[in-house]
């Protein structure tokens, strides 16, 4: 019987979203060569930025990555981002994890949009775990039942972009991956099928395979030889440069994000004990290059370097014939929550669970293509969210922003929650209830009328429950310790 097996697999990119899909690809197909070629590629903002959601750490327990190997390079924990600036309102803490507790059968945030809007009400983000650890800078382990205030928030990790990337690579070698670093200077199509045959490196050699992987940012520099149509999401996402500075690490990094609005885009601060980052996201229309050097330097120590253009949007086929477009050559986005290297990691998951054969049969590539840009769009939505209900009327990227009509799956979000606060289930989501929730009520979108499950419940046995919710978060995070403490305690270098 003739084999069709997909035995020989090459991964162009050797950044860390490259060497992740090496790694993995190697982990879960053993009997497979694995080869990395060509550099770390240029403009790819996902491979630059600092800051991860907490899905990272089941990233690392398939790849066989222990949390203590990550936290060696100088990684620390964080539980969220705060937002400040984004709305006229105070400004709120987007952590991960639950808010509040279930009233009976009902949502906790139902009850607090009804005393919301019958006058003043603490943070919605004042009930949360995770919010209340990262605003005080303290940090443990989520641990208990359930019911344990401990036991309902997740994490996620600030990393050093360079160090990472050394020990994934030291991590795939480790597991038999090869690496060239002769970078592709061609691609040669197959005349009949139009698949790729080969790769024509710099160095005058060339590798075939049977199937390519294409983590060369933004250029798609193999999936673009093959065609395809690119769904632009300027019109909703209008910041098309990014500035980033880098300096020191700190012995004691905060968990917690910041997250600025200013008037032509948002800026960054995020730290672990390796180093810290400071970035400057903004419309090239309505700042120039030279004013954002300067926007970012009066907010920061750091040297910026060059920018880095971005054109936000996605591939509609990320999977063309027998090559696959993985990070920044499937999906651009700015790094607004962080979502770009678990878009690379989803999409290495979902390219392991429907690996084809050979043939790479248009019915299974279609699969994986309807779920690869389900995700891509619902984190669209998310991000949209933050500009469409902004409120800064001054600013004009900031109105037309919120002008904008927004993507269908998102009208239909807004809709839906702003009648009595109930959320859409997609198929593909990122971004769980309580992170959807606590966007927003924090960016000020509030239910016009309440949900009548929560009549059975008075407002005043709600409000003092809340108020016994928070005492009991303060009691709890006094005695806890900082982020840096804890990581000494768990032997972490410094």
């Amino acid at each position: 019987m003739n084999d069709r097996r997909i035995r020989e697999i090459v991964v162009a990119g050797s950044g860390i979203v490259g060497l992740s899909a090496a790694a993995l690809l190697k982990r879960r197909i053993p009997g497979a060569t694995v080869t990395v070629v060509g550099p770390s590629p240029a403009n790819a903002v996902s491979e630059r930025v600092a800051s991860t959601l907490p899905s990272i750490t089941g990233f690392h327990d398939d790849l066989g990555i222990g949390e203590a190997d990550t936290l060696r390079t100088g990684a620390s924990f964080r539980l969220g981002t705060l937002f400040d600036g984004w709305t006229g309102a105070a400004s709120y803490v987007h952590a991960y994890g639950e808010v509040g507790r279930r009233f009976g059968t009902t949502s906790f945030h139902l009850h607090w949009a009804r005393l919301a809007r019958t006058g003043k009400v603490p943070p919605f983000d004042a009930h949360s775990p995770a919010a209340a650890l990262a605003r005080a800078g303290r940090f443990v382990h989520p641990q208990g039942g359930p019911e344990n205030p401990l036991g309902s928030f997740e994490y996620g990790l600030n990393l050093d972009p360079g160090r990472y990337r050394a020990m994934m690579r030291a991590f795939a070698r480790h597991v038999g991956v090869v690496e060239r670093e002769a970078a592709v200077r061609d691609v040669r199509l197959d005349a009949e099928s139009g698949f790729i045959e080969a790769l024509l490196l710099d160095d005058g050699s060339e590798i075939g395979g049977h199937l390519f992987v294409d983590c060369t940012g933004p250029i798609a520099q193999l999936r673009s030889q093959l065609g395809e149509k690119f769904e632009d999401w300027s019109r909703w996402l209008p910041c098309d440069r990014v500035l980033f500075a880098d300096g020191a690490g700190s012995p004691e990094p905060a968990p917690l994000d910041k997250a600025v609005a200013h008037a032509a885009g948002w800026r960054w601060e995020s730290a672990n004990r390796a180093a810290s980052q400071q970035g400057l996201v903004y419309s090239a229309q309505h700042l120039s290059d030279s004013k954002a050097e300067r926007v970012l330097r009066g907010a920061s120590t750091l040297e910026p370097g060059a920018p880095v253009p971005l054109r936000q949007g996605r591939r509609s086929q990320p999977w063309f014939r027998n090559c696959v477009a993985i990070g920044d050559s499937a999906v651009s986005i700015e790094p607004l929550e962080w979502a770009g290297l678990h878009l690379a990691h989803s999409a290495l998951d979902r390219l392991v669970a429907k690996m084809p054969d050979r043939d790479c049969a248009p019915v299974e590539l279609w699969d994986y293509n309807r779920e690869t840009a389900a995700e891509a769009d619902r984190v669209r939505d998310f991000l949209v969210l933050h500009y469409h209900a902004s409120d800064r009327p001054r600013d004009e990227m900031w109105r037309d922003a919120a002008a904008a009509e927004p993507p269908a799956s998102l009208a239909h979000t807004l809709a839906l929650f702003r009648e009595r606060g109930r959320l859409p289930l997609y198929e593909e989501e990122t971004f769980n209830r309580h992170s959807w929730v606590s966007v927003l009520l924090g960016q000020g979108v509030l239910p016009r009328r309440d949900d009548p499950v929560i009549d059975a419940i008075p407002a005043d046995h709600t409000a003092s429950a809340m108020a016994q919710m928070r005492e009991n978060l303060a009691a709890m995070t006094a005695s806890l310790p900082t982020n840096g403490a804890y990581l000494r305690q768990l032997g972490a270098p410094g």
